[in-house]
């Protein structure tokens, strides 16, 4: 039989008659515990590979972290998004087994989480990134723990390194205008109004299809979002979120600018003859087939910035301009909220805090007015 590695505990009886349970931690610690009877040390061994987060079945102590993750991976695959997986795969590949893998997942302990995050820093991996790797590795070990390989999820035990909010760009009314203006008589004229009009993402946009445009209502249809995949390439998949899957209404000016882009793509078509592809889509590429997202920003939206004279933002930032400028018009967090698609009203509020200063101190003045004591007139 081979030795037993530290970390896995052992029973045996002394010269005496005695019953202990011993066992040698990781860090080299040794520990045991006197018993009189082989079940009381078996219970007592039990407890403290237990409260160390080792399952006494020994199943998690057989099994390395790399073998536990890809079968996780596997099992996980058929209930996440293929984007979603896809990022998953690349976080575990990438930074979890190298670091993680050779350990048994049972004596995976939080300080090897801590080092592994520590290292990832250190090849100047991004704390945002760092924190998503945290996410699917506590993901991860969960499962492990639902499943009894391992007593608890050490990952429940580590911080993640706090992430630095990117600060976000946003283009004012005047701003806008010179926006819109610079791109009047452009092929996506009436894209850029639509972002702005509506705060859609880029995938949103370019997966939209005339069938999902009501122009007699006013309104259109998110159901879909732009993702380029490893196995299909360029393709229309589900929205984000359940959220994400939403009805959004129009103004006169975006609804305009819709009319006029369809009466131009119906000539584009003509003109095109049998090369363009049908896709019923309401911004494709020149012959009617998915926009690449790269081509659009380095092609048309970089430029329309320059011409504009407008500072470089990113394409993302259109979705930030249009939602500080609601909430700094007025518009219910709640309406915002479910315009952008956000999962709830407090994913909003904390996202978009610095528009919604106006609001508080409107608020605060409303209140300030009920509670300010009443004027008496002097009797004459």
């Amino acid at each position: 039989m081979s030795r037993r590695g530290n970390g896995e505990g052992s029973i045996y009886r002394t010269a005496a008659g005695r019953w202990v349970a011993a066992i040698t931690w990781p860090t080299g610690r040794r520990q045991k515990w006197y018993a009189k009877s082989r079940t009381e040390a078996a219970q007592r061994l039990a407890d403290a590979l237990r409260a160390q987060g080792v399952e006494s079945s020994g199943a998690g102590l057989r099994l390395r972290t790399d073998a536990y993750l890809q079968q996780w991976l596997d099992t996980a695959k058929p209930s996440l998004r293929p984007r979603t997986w896809l990022r998953y795969e690349q976080l575990v590949r990438v930074h979890a087994i190298p670091a993680l893998g050779r350990i048994p997942l049972a004596r995976l302990g939080p300080q090897d989480l801590q080092r592994c995050y520590a290292a990832a820093a250190a090849r100047g991996i991004s704390p945002m990134t760092v924190r998503h790797l945290h996410m699917v590795l506590h993901r991860a070990l969960r499962q492990a723990e639902q499943w009894r390989l391992v007593g608890r999820s050490v990952a429940a035990l580590v911080d993640p390194p706090r992430a630095e909010r990117r600060e976000m760009q946003t283009l004012d009314a005047d701003q806008v205008h010179q926006l819109l203006a610079a791109a009047r008589g452009s092929r996506f004229a009436a894209l850029w109004v639509v972002a702005l009009a509506t705060g859609m993402r880029q995938g949103e946009l370019l997966a939209l299809r005339w069938r999902d445009v009501d122009l007699d209502e006013g309104s259109l249809a998110v159901t879909g979002t732009l993702q380029r995949l490893p196995d299909t390439g360029l393709t229309i998949t589900e929205p984000k979120t359940a959220r994400s899957r939403r009805r959004v209404w129009l103004g006169a000016t975006a609804g305009e600018a819709l009319r006029a882009h369809r009466a131009a793509q119906t000539a584009e078509r003509l003109r095109a003859g049998s090369a363009w592809e049908d896709h019923g889509l309401v911004f494709p590429n020149v012959l009617g087939g998915l926009m690449q997202r790269d081509h659009l920003v380095r092609r048309e939206f970089e430029p329309l910035l320059t011409r504009a004279g407008l500072p470089r933002v990113r394409f993302h930032d259109l979705r930030h301009t249009a939602a500080t400028l609601m909430l700094r018009q007025g518009v219910h967090p709640k309406i915002a909220s479910e315009m952008l698609g956000h999962a709830t009203v407090a994913v909003t509020l904390d996202t978009y805090s610095h528009a919604t200063r106006a609001m508080h101190q409107a608020a605060a003045a409303a209140l300030d007015g009920l509670l300010r004591p009443p004027v008496v007139e002097p009797a004459l």
